[in-house]
This record gives structure tokens, sequence and C-alpha cells, in this order.
């Protein structure tokens, strides 16, 4: 079969995932939903919305060799951690760009809920992390090597390993 060098070959291969659509789950006072997996996207973006209940940790300082990540709030106050004494309060409407080597964290401060869209560019199967946070996070006492581990798998490096888990003291 000769090879067509001059036309485009189009097929639909588009995803369209509702608002109650996608693979749910729950962990340490946080909602995650599955939306665009690796697997869709051919490891180029994940796309994940999360619920943060009130007073709950997200992520602490921590960054990204390989993947940026983008926040998109929708709903409530989200702190965001830019270094460590930069927080920045996002509301609904803001988008926060993190490009891979920045140091950030999350959290919600606040008594109220809070829902971010969450993107990860390029996605790096990003959703074995967040099963494997599942799991992690629901052992107790939670074992600092073992969420470390997981975090370097998944191209994630804490700031400070002495500070790394996403838990109040």
């Amino acid at each position: 079969m000769k090879t067509d060098f001059f036309n485009d070959i189009l097929e639909n291969k588009a995803a369209i995932v509702g608002p109650n659509e996608g693979e749910t789950f729950t962990m340490n006072g946080l909602s995650l939903t599955f939306k665009v997996t690796s697997e869709l996207s051919n490891d180029q973006l994940g796309v994940y919305e999360i619920i943060l209940a009130p007073q709950t940790i997200g992520a602490k300082l921590h960054y990204h060799r390989f993947m940026d990540e983008t926040f998109i709030v929708t709903k409530g106050v989200l702190t965001i951690q830019t270094g460590p004494n930069d927080e920045q309060l996002a509301t609904p409407g803001t988008v926060a760009y993190i490009p891979r080597f920045t140091p950030h964290g999350f959290r919600n401060n606040t008594d109220e809920e809070v829902k971010v869209t969450l993107l990860f560019n390029p996605s790096q199967k990003r959703e074995g992390f967040f099963r494997g946070l599942k799991e992690t996070l629901g052992e107790q006492p939670i074992d600092p090597g073992k969420y470390l581990k997981l975090y370097n798998k998944y191209d994630s490096f804490p700031v400070d390993t002495s500070d790394m888990l996403p838990v109040r003291d």
C-alpha cells in the first residue's frame, strides 16, 4: 500500500466527559475525579477535578521536573503556595500555571468546600500517582518512605522531606 504524504487522515477520537462522569475516589478530605486520563491523551494531558473539604491540604511544597501543572479554581478560595514564604489566594476564575521546577503546594484554609480543575502536561501517567496516594494516605501511620518513593516515581519532589506529608500538625 502506498503512503499518502499529502492528505490528513481524519478520525473521531474525541472524549466528552460530563459533569458527573469519570472515575472518582476520596482520601483525607479530598475527592478526585479523572476527566482526561493519560490513556486517553497518549500521555500528553491529564485533567482532574479535585474537591477539597474545609481545612484540607492538597499537597505540601514540591516541584516537578518533567511536567507543568495548572490549577483552575471553580469554587471557593484555594491557597496556593509558590515558595516557603509566598502564598496567593485563588478565587473562582483564577488560573495558576506552575511550570516545571517551580515549588508549589495547595490547600483549603477556609470553612467552605473548594473545587479545582487540575491539568498536568504531559500527564506522565498521573492516575497511578493518585491511586498510590490513596493507598499510602489510607495507612495509619503514614509511611514517609513509601510516600516519598511514590512521589519520586511520578515526578514529584518535596522541597522539605521532613515536612512533606499532606496532614495538618
